[in-house]
């Protein structure tokens, strides 16, 4: 039990550093929401540069289709190096993939564009297109890391894992080669 929660934390680290990739990629690849600032009353207000844009939309989409694609890759990884699977295994591949995912979202607020909209908008000046900070709008897409790891490996397991041997097959001596009677 000792070496399968030692190996379980392994995993839940490794899984859960990968986040930090995640969140590049997310900065890197996420399309950028344009605001334009203005001076209305002698106060700087912010408008979306593209009111019927799907910019915002797009950038939960790219995190989302890219946390699959990792649960994918950790699950199938995690599959290969260790086919017994366990409860231990699991659970950690479960909770390291939504401690990327809370990694990523983080890393890509951090490297995405400034988060004082207002200030942003003042350096650029009045009527200036500007990018928006990097948010995460839908918050479920934090699990979606952790449930297609979970998936992909029970699926993995299900299919190509190591059988138990079933106790009701008997053969003609019966169980544990006693004659039937």
């Amino acid at each position: 039990m000792k070496t399968e929660l030692r190996e379980a934390a392994v995993v839940a680290v490794a899984v859960a550093l990968g986040g930090v990739l995640l969140g590049v990629l997310w900065w890197w690849l996420a399309p950028s929401v344009p605001l334009v600032g203005d001076v209305v009353d002698k106060s700087w207000v912010v408008y979306l540069g593209d009111s019927e844009g799907e910019q915002a939309v797009g950038v939960d989409g790219t995190f989302t289709l890219l946390a699959l694609a990792f649960g994918f890759l950790s699950a199938l990884v995690v599959f290969l190096v260790r086919r017994r699977g366990g409860v231990p295994l699991v659970v950690a591949l479960g909770v390291g993939g939504l401690l990327g995912s809370l990694l990523a979202w983080r890393v890509g607020v951090w490297l995405g564009p400034a988060q004082d909209v207002i200030a942003h908008a003042k350096s650029v000046g009045k009527g200036v297109t500007f990018s928006a900070p990097l948010k995460l709008g839908a918050k479920g897409a934090l699990l979606a890391w952790s449930l297609a790891g979970l998936v992909v490996h029970l699926g993995l397991t299900a299919l190509f894992g190591p059988r138990d041997p079933d106790p009701y097959q008997q053969g003609p001596y019966g169980p544990h080669g006693a004659p039937l009677s």
